[in-house]
């Protein structure tokens, strides 16, 4: 990064509004969900399997793929700074629900759904931070502002971990504990809610005026699939734009593969209990906090000298070389290297995705396109899931599978470099 162009960004006192709001959510998404994987997968009354896992990730993360494209019309139709006020009001209110089930010893389906929507409401908000970030910054700047801001979320969101594995801690793991530290993060939320009501009405889009922004929330439901195919088309205009969203599919899909295999070897194969195997497995997603740290100083500079295309194939192919060196041997050392070098892919393909949604989309369509983009994200991780589920074995130790997911980096990677080389660039109009 360069530091006076951070600086300059930095200056912008909407910009500074946007971040801190981003941050004080993503510290309390940290909180929230390692109670809740704490509670779910590192439970001393609970043994988790590869398929409980998966399903698991299935109910918490599919219906909300379903919902994504309703979340999108709305973000393209409703003040963008009212959803960042009420969306964490709302969360705050299902996280008190969960943590009262919780507290209660209730943690089936109930639990569940109450997890579902505080996530949900959670994407709802992501994408809105994503389609507001052009109103605050220039186009030159979006991909070190990208850089800058969501990596602050992801390490702050880690931050936030630590501190929800610490209260774990202190708090204890069963049910008294878990619902203690729920209750704490509902009342960070409303903070989050807190800052965003600084923003001006109107900063953050969409422009008043459009077709696409009037009308009754009826009329918006009904709109779904009309506005779905009106997206499909834009994007169909604009094959960066679906290249990028293939891309990140991609990852996410190879990266949910690695990530349940991660918890299995962490709770079963590295360590011999529940306490020891949360804190081991807390200790690789620092590693791979760190990695996201060092993939947004990189990509910056990265993709000012060769390109966005460039770079995603080269960490498309460092993904395939560092799980092939640091992966295989399945020791817990090397493969907490294999999380940091996975948070430098992870990142870096996530910053050029952003910043090329950002460049090409018209900012009408922006919110769909970002709410398909999180819905991409859900459902192909709980599509890795439930692969995952089919071919790991209980101790997550799986030779085969992991080599499967090193060639697909690697075939990826010469894929994505003949598509990208015929994807002309197209920027969008302000």
């Amino acid at each position: 990064m360069k530091a006076g162009e951070l600086r300059g960004i930095l200056r912008g006192r909407d910009f500074r509004r946007l971040y801190a709001t981003r941050l004080a959510s993503q510290f309390t998404d940290g909180v929230f969900q390692v109670a809740l994987a704490g509670y779910v997968f590192f439970s001393p009354e609970q043994r988790a399997t590869a398929g409980e896992a998966a399903a698991a990730f299935a109910v918490t993360l599919l219906p909300y793929s379903v919902l994504g494209p309703f979340a999108g019309v709305f973000i393209d139709r409703w003040r963008r700074r009212q959803i960042l006020v009420w969306a964490p009001v709302l969360r705050a209110a299902l996280v008190l629900l969960v943590a009262a089930l919780v507290a209660t010893g209730r943690d089936g389906a109930g639990f569940f759904l109450g997890a579902l929507l505080v996530l949900g409401v959670n994407r709802f908000f992501l994408a809105a931070l994503s389609a507001g970030l052009p109103h605050v910054v220039r186009r030159e700047e979006l991909v070190l502002a990208n850089a800058f801001s969501v990596t602050s979320g992801t390490v702050i969101a880690f931050v936030g971990g630590g501190v929800g594995a610490l209260l774990r801690w202190a708090f204890g793991a069963g049910h008294a504990g878990t619902a203690a530290i729920l209750a704490a993060s509902a009342g960070l939320y409303l903070l989050a809610g807190t800052v965003a009501t600084r923003f001006p009405r109107g900063k953050l889009g969409p422009p008043a005026g459009e077709p696409d922004t009037t009308g009754s929330a009826r009329q918006a439901l009904g709109s779904v699939v009309g506005g779905l195919r009106d997206g499909a088309r834009h994007l169909a205009r604009r094959p960066q734009a679906a290249l990028a969203l293939g891309t990140i599919s991609f990852h996410r899909f190879l990266y949910g593969v690695v990530l349940i295999m991660t918890l299995l070897l962490c709770r079963y194969r590295f360590t011999g209990d529940a306490d020891a195997g949360m804190a081991l497995f807390t200790i690789v997603l620092g590693a791979s906090g760190a990695g996201f740290f060092v993939g947004a100083v990189l990509t910056p500079p990265v993709v000012r000298r060769i390109g966005k295309d460039a770079w995603t194939a080269g960490l498309l192919a460092t993904g395939a070389v560092g799980l092939f060196v640091l992966g295989l041997p399945f020791h817990e050392v090397a493969w907490t290297g294999a999380a940091f070098v996975l948070g430098v892919v992870s990142q870096g393909v996530k910053l050029c995705v952003d910043a090329t949604l950002q460049e090409t989309v018209d900012d009408r369509f922006r919110g769909r396109v970002f709410a398909v983009y999180d819905m991409l994200f859900n459902a192909v991780f709980a599509l890795a899931a439930a692969v995952a589920a089919s071919l790991l074995p209980a101790d997550g130790r799986a030779p085969l599978a992991l080599a499967l997911v090193i060639v697909a980096y690697g075939a990826g990677t010469v894929v994505y470099r003949a598509m990208a080389s015929r994807a002309p660039e197209r920027v969008a109009v302000p």
